[in-house]
């Protein structure tokens, strides 16, 4: 299966999802114009991903900003993790928040609260 890399732009994240270590890296800002055409391609991968997993898959988030349209696809990618979890999937998912930045942080535990997989939201300085 082929990675997925998307570089960053000023209105989306850069994404970096390794098939081989099971690594599925997210950061910077999320907030594309069309989040569905972003988001897609991340969920296409992911359900792909799935049915081939490694032993451990961990998801690092780590945003300065996302918008209302592109939360509500990032649970759609969460959910995946969730619904893979259910199946007995060891994943994790590592929420970063910089010192300070409560909407982040708060959202990282609405997420937490709502998926309820192992989850560690991790402040940086």
């Amino acid at each position: 299966m082929n990675d997925l890399h998307l570089k960053k732009s000023f209105n989306s994240p850069e994404v970096e999802f390794l098939s081989a270590s099971g690594e599925l890296n997210i950061e910077g800002r999320s907030i594309p114009e069309d989040p569905g055409e972003f988001f897609e391609r991340l969920i296409n991968w992911l359900n792909e991903y799935f049915l081939n997993p490694v032993e451990k898959t961990v998801m690092n988030i780590k945003l300065e900003y996302i918008n209302s349209g592109s939360s509500k696809y990032m649970l759609e990618l969460l959910r995946i993790m969730k619904v893979n979890h259910g199946k007995g999937e060891d994943v994790l998912i590592k929420w970063y928040f910089e010192e300070g930045d409560e909407s982040i942080e708060e959202l990282g535990q609405h997420y937490e609260q709502t998926i309820q997989i192992p989850f560690e939201l991790i402040e940086y300085y």
